[in-house]
């Protein structure tokens, strides 16, 4: 079961999982009716619901609270199944804070600067106390996601915001001097690691899932303006107290039990992700400064 899979990072894996003859159930994060109908039918669920972002709760702690239901439900289903295998999906970019050293690893001390990211440690909490009872669950901590498939969505996807905003020729919002620097993860490889933990049923680490290195915000829109032939407008806007100043992930853990590895650079993941947005979407005639 896909819990949240009609999302980016689902509907890919979900396409994985179908030419691989794997029988895939998406269900959506508001079915709580068909996720326990269909639950007793399944060996391992991911649950990569999330309605949230460190922005949309920074004002309203309270929204985080349906994340967390949604996940204390799913544990609660989970507790008469004890040998099904849950894959839960944090966040590797907020949950760590600013940490004193980087790469950072799963074992460095958990620092939220945000609701969201205290929201995500909280569930994580909630899993590991269902693993010390004997159930197998696996905590991913993803960097940003990018790549072809990504749909614009306000707060998510900083690459294909900037694409969209490169392709309309309308101007992109940066919190901050655009120094701050990100771990970016391309959506095959995210696939890849994702598939083969799948197939670990008994599995019950925590492992960042990343590409192990950093970009400032400044270095992506150099990035995406080499690969698309043109500038992005840009208007920088006073930092936020809930944004991480720098985070890289060390996926060490993962490629140590795995023999994972991120195949795809920032460089080829941006024109490919490009690529695909040029085909998929109406010419759109730059807007002019005027």
């Amino acid at each position: 079961m896909l819990l949240g899979g009609g999302g980016f990072i689902g509907t890919a894996l979900a396409t994985r999982l179908q030419r691989e003859k794997t029988p895939v159930i998406s269900v959506g994060r508001n079915n709580t009716e068909m996720m326990a109908h269909m639950l007793p039918k399944c060996s391992t669920v991911v649950h990569l619901a999330s309605s949230t972002t460190p922005g949309s709760s920074a004002n309203h702690p309270h929204l985080e609270l349906d994340n967390l239901s949604l996940t204390l439900r799913l544990l609660e289903m989970l507790q008469r199944q004890p040998q099904t295998h849950l894959i839960y999906f944090s966040s590797g970019g907020t949950v760590y804070g600013n940490p004193a050293q980087l790469p950072v690893a799963e074992d460095c001390q958990l620092a939220p600067l945000s609701y969201h990211g205290v929201g995500k440690v909280a569930q994580e909490n909630f899993c590991r106390a269902l693993r010390a009872q004997g159930q197998p669950i696996t905590i991913l901590r993803p960097s940003n996601a990018y790549g072809p498939g990504q749909t614009v969505r306000q707060g998510f996807g900083l690459i294909r915001t900037m694409l969209e905003h490169a392709r309309l020729g309308t101007t992109l919002e940066i919190w901050g001097d655009g120094e701050n620097v990100r771990d970016y993860v391309y959506i095959d490889d995210i696939v890849e690691a994702v598939t083969c933990l799948i197939r670990r049923p008994q599995d019950s680490g925590t492992y960042n899932l990343s590409s192990g290195f950093g970009y400032s915000v400044n270095q992506v829109i150099s990035a995406i303006e080499r690969t698309c032939a043109t500038s992005v407008k840009t208007i920088y806007r006073q930092a936020r107290r809930v944004d991480v100043h720098s985070v890289i992930l060390d996926h060490g853990r993962l490629t140590s039990l795995l023999n994972w590895e991120p195949r795809v650079g920032l460089f080829e993941g941006v024109n490919q992700t490009w690529q695909w947005l040029s085909a998929t979407s109406p010419c759109i005639t730059m807007a002019s400064d005027s």
